[in-house]
């Protein structure tokens, strides 16, 4: 009988511990997050991600049975402190996709050109905001030659242009979107 209890607890515990396989993996982030800050080159980044691949580890581990799992059931990562859960994400929220992109922005002819070597990198950028709902970036060419990025809100949308063409017009919630995920 007291195997019988023991096999059911231990069927439990791992049924309801893989539950957390989907999550923020939030201390991996954490870990993540130290590597890059130590280091700001590539190969000691790499070295460091050497050396600290026990940790990257551990944290996985507590990640996948303990933290995620916590996040799965109750809906926020205890780690990061975000709701709602993973899993309870839409796939757009998660991978996103531009759907308001022009089909000519599908291709990328710069990079086109960096690959043949014709590349016109940028030496410096000046911003300059021109009013409470325009900015303009003044991009300096190694070459001499000059680009102007200018970002427009119009309502809830914004308009950018390149060198006075159109290139793409994005929500101004979808951005505010875009530097939230670039602050966590």
């Amino acid at each position: 009988m007291k195997k019988l209890v023991l096999s059911a607890v231990a069927v439990a515990l791992t049924t309801s511990s893989l539950t957390g396989c989907m999550g923020q993996m939030g201390v991996s982030a954490a870990v993540t997050k130290a590597n890059l800050s130590v280091v700001d080159n590539r190969y000691g980044r790499a070295g460091l991600f050497m050396l600290m691949s026990p940790v990257y580890g551990i944290a996985s581990l507590a990640d996948l049975f303990v933290f995620n799992t916590i996040e799965f059931w109750t809906g926020t990562n205890p780690i990061t402190g975000r709701s709602p859960a993973v899993v309870d994400m839409p796939v757009e929220a998660i991978f996103k996709v531009n759907q308001h992109l022009d089909s000519t922005l599908t291709e990328n002819p710069k990079l086109d050109k960096h690959l043949q070597g014709n590349a016109n990198p940028v030496e410096r950028i000046q911003l300059e905001y021109l009013d409470q709902d325009s900015a303009r970036m003044h991009l300096f060419h190694q070459d001499g030659s000059e680009s102007q990025l200018l970002g427009q809100r119009q309502g809830d949308r914004v308009e950018f242009s390149l060198n006075g063409e159109a290139i793409a017009t994005v929500s101004v919630a979808e951005l505010q979107a875009y530097v939230e995920s670039r602050q966590s």
